[in-house]
């Protein structure tokens, strides 16, 4: 591990990714995404998800381009996900919608995930569906 900005990286990280998002990954998009959009949208939005193919982008763009803040270490759900990463068990995608009326992307389902990467490394390569 190496300190880069005040963020300890560690060098030549393997994450391993899932190929697809998990079963239980949609339901907690949904949920999100009812806040923010009305019923059909949504099932509109995790239709297209569903069919997605997997794309591929850097952790600091993504959280650029949402426009979210990052959640500090001491985060239950990313020191989970920190050790998932440790422990080298694959990851689910994160799931991302894209608002062009806000000009932003919506992570649906997978902040927690892409915090923890961001700790380790921002340039990190993030697997995600993006519809």
């Amino acid at each position: 591990m190496t300190k880069k900005g005040g963020i300890m990286t560690k060098t030549n990280l393997d994450i391993k990714w899932l190929k697809d998002a998990e079963d239980h990954d949609y339901p907690a998009a949904k949920s999100y995404l009812s806040l923010i959009y009305d019923e059909s949208s949504i099932k509109s939005h995790i239709k297209k998800l569903k069919r997605a193919s997997i794309s591929e982008f850097k952790a600091k763009d993504i959280f650029r381009a949402s426009g979210l803040s990052l959640l500090g270490v001491s985060n239950s759900h990313v020191q989970k996900d920190q050790k998932k990463i440790e422990s080298g068990i694959a990851l689910s995608p994160l799931l991302l919608i894209r608002d062009p009326v806000h000009g932003k992307v919506v992570i649906a389902d997978g902040y927690h995930r892409l915090c923890a990467i961001y700790s380790f490394d921002e340039d990190a390569v993030i697997y995600c569906k993006i519809v």
